[in-house]
């Protein structure tokens, strides 16, 4: 077997990022074959992949990746157990990872640098939900995200115009950093009035209709009328008072007079906003 060097387990370090002894332990193992030794670290990250996976990952981060053009886009989530991981450079490093390779590729295989990584700092990580925005050729519109707190909120935007010579105008791109501003501040749940889910609305009047259920019919009618007109301007966005003139105009208010000014057409049409951990038991 080849002598064990210590230049010899820099180098497998340098394949690997794995420890020290770590690579010297599987050199030993390998007969001093660089490439076996990198297959015994990399079953060894597997099986210590196997090992955490049991333990709960409700931290982590929300990273993003437009494309040259802003015409895509993607924001990630990435779980791990705890924050001192999450602040891990090398953990920071593998999400943005993800959000580049599955903006370019939504099928690719990530699993062997997410169990390498487990094996490095020995946390449950886990990539847990992707959304990904694009435009269709010839529609003009931008693609922008937004990270908030430390990576615990992110934020993705589709903001069309109908003319492209609107998208190199800085009113419009202000327009559309506002934006995702506002998401991420005000956490709506649609666009518009006409998004919200007939679900979520049937809810939002029986709650109201409860409230106050000994009121006369007329009297209760206006009532739950005022209350959605209160829950709107909560759950959609172009409702909600716009955050950066302190809520004295509307969003879908200061949108009119920006597209005014643009002499165009300008429409928010999709966001998606993620939380690190919201809805994980």
């Amino acid at each position: 077997m080849p002598e064990i060097t210590p230049e010899l387990v820099l180098q497998l370090r340098e394949m690997t990022n794995a420890g020290f002894l770590q690579c010297k332990t599987a050199l030993v193992e390998a007969g001093g074959d660089l490439q076996k030794a990198v297959e015994v670290l990399r079953k060894r990250g597997q099986a210590t992949a196997a090992k955490v996976a049991a333990r709960e990952a409700k931290d982590g981060l929300i990273a993003q990746h437009i494309l040259p053009g802003a015409r895509a886009g993607i924001l990630v989530e990435v779980n791990c157990n705890t924050d001192f991981v999450a602040r891990n450079d090398q953990f920071k490093a593998f999400c943005d990872e993800v959000a580049r390779t599955l903006l370019a590729n939504p099928q690719a295989d990530l699993e062997p640098a997410r169990t390498a990584l487990v094996a490095k700092l020995g946390e449950n990580i886990q990539i847990r939900r992707h959304q990904k925005f694009e435009l269709p050729p010839g529609q003009p519109g931008m693609i922008a995200a937004y990270i908030h707190h430390g990576g615990k909120v992110g934020v993705l935007v589709e903001v069309g115009a109908t003319q492209e010579a609107t998208l190199a105008r800085d009113e419009f791109k202000q327009l559309v950093k506002d934006i995702t501003l506002q998401v991420a501040a005000g956490n709506p749940g649609a666009v518009s009035r006409e998004q919200v889910p007939t679900e979520v609305l049937e809810k939002e009047k029986e709650i109201a209709a409860a409230q106050f259920k000994n009121k006369p019919p007329q009297a209760l009618a206006r009532i739950v009328e005022g209350k959605l007109e209160k829950f709107y301007q909560t759950y959609c966005l172009l409702d909600q008072g716009f955050v950066k003139k302190n809520s004295e105009v509307s969003v879908k208010e200061h949108l009119a007079e920006v597209a005014k000014a643009l002499g165009d057409q300008v429409t928010i049409r999709r966001f998606v906003r993620f939380q690190v951990g919201e809805g994980v038991a």
